[in-house]
C-alpha cells in the first residue's frame, strides 16, 4: 500500500539497480517523493526512509537521538535494498539527508555513486536552521489547531532544546567533511543559488574539497533556486541532471562488470 503521509516509501522494480533518497531536517519523505517516483519510472528501484522522529509533531525530532538515530535509518535503508537483492545502489540526499549520503559513500565504497542536494556539508555552521525550526513549529502547531498560548509556549521549549541537536549535527558535518578523501566515487551535487537556508557557495566549496582528493564531480549550480531543490522551480531540470547522472553511473558499472 503506498502512502502519502510522508512515511517512508519503497518503489519497486525488476533489476539490480537502485536509489536511496534521504529527506531534509524537520521534512519527511514528501520532499524526495516526485523525484523517486520519477526515478522509479526510468528503471530503478527506489527506497525513502522517513528519519527518526520526523513526518509529525516538531518535538519528536529533538526527543530523537539526532545524528545516530538518523545514520542507523540510513544503513538500514542500504541493507534493506540489498535484502531485496538490489546491490548496485546510488544514494542522494536533500541537506540533512545530504550529510547522510556522504557519510554512507565515506563508509560503504560498495556503493556505486550519489551526492547531495542543498547540503551544507562545508557551512553547517552558518545556516539559518536556527531562524526557521520555531516558525516551522508554529505553522505545524496552527494546523493541529492548538490554542495560540500553548503554541507559543511549546515552540519556546524546542527554541531551548534545539541548539544542543543542532550542535551534534555540525559535530557530524565537521566529521564527514574531515573524511571526504574517503570518497572515491562519482560524486553528484546540486546547489540552488537563492538557497535561504544555508550558504549559497556550500556546494561550490564541496566541490573544490573533492576535486582536491581526485574525485570526480557532476556539479550542477540552479541560479534562482531556494532551498528545497527537489519540489521547488528547479525541480524538473534537477531530476534530468539526476537521471542523466545515473545512466552514465550504471553504464559504466555495467561495462565493468562484463
Amino acid at each position: 500500500m503506498i502512502t502519502y503521509t510522508g512515511e517512508s516509501f519503497f518503489f519497486p522494480h525488476s533489476g539490480r539497480h537502485g536509489v536511496i533518497l534521504l529527506h531534509a531536517y524537520t521534512g519527511n519523505t514528501n520532499d524526495v517523493r516526485m523525484l523517486g517516483r520519477q526515478l522509479n519510472w526510468q528503471g530503478y528501484t527506489v527506497f525513502a526512509p522517513l528519519l527518526h522522529g520526523h513526518g509529525g509533531d516538531p518535538q519528536k525530532v529533538l526527543e530523537s537521538n539526532g545524528p545516530d538515530d538518523w545514520w542507523d535509518d540510513t544503513r538500514m535503508a542500504i541493507f534493506r535494498l540489498r535484502d531485496a537483492g538490489v546491490d548496485q545502489i546510488a544514494i542522494f540526499g536533500l541537506s540533512l539527508g545530504g550529510l547522510l549520503a556522504t557519510r554512507a559513500l565515506e563508509n560503504d565504497p560498495q556503493l556505486l555513486g550519489g551526492g547531495v542536494f542543498a547540503s551544507p556539508i562545508t557551512t553547517w555552521g552558518q545556516s539559518n536552521v536556527p531562524e526557521y525550526f520555531p516558525k516551522i513549529a508554529a505553522k505545524y502547531y496552527r494546523q493541529q489547531k492548538i490554542n495560540p498560548l500553548i503554541t507559543k509556549e511549546k515552540v519556546a521549549k524546542l527554541t531551548e532544546r534545539l541548539p544542543q541537536q543542532l550542535a551534534q549535527i555540525q559535530t557530524m558535518a565537521h566529521q564527514i567533511c574531515d573524511q571526504l578523501d574517503q570518497i572515491h566515487q562519482t560524486f553528484f551535487i546540486a546547489q540552488g543559488g537563492a538557497d535561504e537556508m544555508i550558504d549559497p557557495a556550500s556546494g561550490l566549496q564541496l566541490k573544490t574539497k573533492l576535486q582536491e582528493n581526485g574525485v570526480a564531480v557532476d556539479y550542477h549550480y540552479y541560479p534562482t533556486a531556494t532551498h528545497l531543490l527537489t519540489v521547488n522551480t528547479a525541480h524538473r531540470q534537477l531530476f534530468a541532471d539526476v537521471e542523466k547522472y545515473l545512466q552514465n553511473l550504471f553504464e559504466v558499472s555495467s561495462n565493468d562488470n562484463k
